[in-house]
């Protein structure tokens, strides 16, 4: 199959995953998981930051249209495809990743620098996204919370995908 195609169908199912499935899950108002953003985290290692920055506006906008949030989503997309190719660049071995796979994955990059990479952009996302919600620093202590345990609600759901779906070569 295709890069292209896999990644059009990456999208529409992680698009209507997030929209149908994991939005109805919501704990105690702190724990909202957020699987989309893997769409952008996993496309290919190649792709310029204009095309991700245009994918993940793509993205963010999709799921405001459904969720009514007024380019909440959009703008913590942005941020976080903007940020990829910086992070890529920071975590990858001085030759770069020497690999047949040409997308970040838990096979191409190692276990522990496909966490690291997911960690730090989920988390970015996060705050962003949550700063944009509650619109200012009001209870910080509830907004880091929520920040916190949504990161790793959505770390766990992206670590469960790569397993599912990427086998060890």
């Amino acid at each position: 199959m295709s890069i292209l195609l896999r990644n059009i169908i990456r999208f529409i199912l992680l698009l209507l995953l997030q929209v149908f499935v994991l939005n109805k899950i919501l704990v105690h108002q702190l724990v909202n998981p957020y699987l989309y953003m893997l769409f952008i985290l996993a496309l290919p290692f190649n792709l310029p930051r204009p095309a991700l920055m245009l994918l993940g506006l793509l993205m963010g906008l999709s799921l405001d249209t459904f969720m009514n949030t007024m380019g909440m989503h959009a703008a913590a997309c942005v941020l976080v495809a903007y940020l990829r190719p910086f992070i890529i660049n920071i975590l990858s071995p001085q030759g770069g990743f020497e690999t047949t796979q040409k997308t970040p994955s838990m096979t191409s990059m190692g276990v522990s620098q496909f966490l690291i990479y997911a960690a730090i952009l989920v988390f970015l996302h996060h705050t962003v996204y949550f700063l944009l919600e509650v619109f200012g620093f009001g209870n910080p202590l509830y907004l880091l919370l929520k920040v916190l345990l949504s990161t790793a609600a959505s770390l766990f759901l992206i670590v469960l995908y790569e397993l599912l779906f990427y086998s060890k070569k």
